[in-house]
């Protein structure tokens, strides 16, 4: 299953909000700096659809492609 995800690094909370079925935003704490963001998204999504996680498009966009298994 692939979801699109519209991500707002360095925010003062973490959260997920469900758009559609298959857009998302999320706001993590973390900021873009050298792959840090993209690895905590990963860890963060992982925890909140009990699944595998991998980002496949957007490593350095706000706007992500993300596959989960």
């Amino acid at each position: 299953m692939k979801i699109k995800i519209k991500l707002h690094p360095n925010s003062s909370q973490e959260k997920i909000e469900k758009i559609d079925s298959n857009n998302y935003e999320v706001w993590i704490k973390e900021q873009p700096i050298k792959g840090k963001a993209n690895k905590y998204l990963e860890k963060f999504l992982k925890k909140y659809f009990k699944k595998e996680v991998k980002i496949i498009s957007g490593l350095s966009s706000r706007k992500k492609i993300v596959e989960i298994f």
